[in-house]
């Protein structure tokens, strides 16, 4: 008797989730940005969410680097135009464990118009009943992308030569996922 496989969807819990990113600001430091709103499902067969297929999507409008004239202008057509392109989308192709709770998760990311195929390291930090009876599971997620790579090409220099915004983005995702 063939046993059938029970899909189970876990949603984004946006409050007790958060999406960071980090980059260079003239050389010397570093800026840290979120996004604030987000939503994302992950649809797994598996306990331990081996070759889970996990989809996310961000708004633009939603960035904060707590300063309002820079998140107007990574708003602007210098960096992400959020009016043309207003949602950042994650899908899945693979999410294999490693070792026992690192993972290793490939996908597609859209920024604007560009879709390019990025890796990211993930850490699962388990599964719990909270105080409500929902289930719940954690994840940190991080890794790095050029930002070049989707279109956000703004390039301007000191008058020393050196970038005002460097190249690499380091993403940070703390994320926690309800069984719905």
């Amino acid at each position: 008797m063939e046993t059938k496989l029970i899909t189970k969807t876990w949603k984004i819990d946006p409050t007790h989730s958060e999406i960071h990113f980090k980059v260079k600001h003239l050389m010397v430091s570093t800026v840290t940005g979120s996004f604030d709103e987000f939503k994302g499902t992950v649809k797994t067969e598996r306990d331990d969410f081996q070759d889970a297929k996990i989809s996310f999507a961000t708004s633009v409008a939603s960035i904060n680097t707590k300063n309002a004239g820079r998140d107007e202008d990574l708003k602007s057509d210098h960096f992400f135009n959020a009016e043309k392109f207003p949602e950042i989308t994650f899908v899945s192709t693979s999410f294999k464990s490693i070792k026992k709770e690192s993972y290793k998760l490939h996908g597609n990311l859209t920024i604007r118009d560009k879709t390019k195929e990025i890796e990211l390291d993930v850490e699962f930090n388990g599964v719990v009943t909270d105080s409500y009876g929902n289930l719940k599971a954690g994840f940190q997620l991080s890794g790095e992308i050029n930002r070049k790579d989707f279109g956000l090409n703004y390039h301007a220099v000191t008058e020393t030569g050196g970038l005002v915004v460097a190249d690499k983005i380091k993403l940070e995702m703390n994320v926690q996922v309800v069984l719905s």
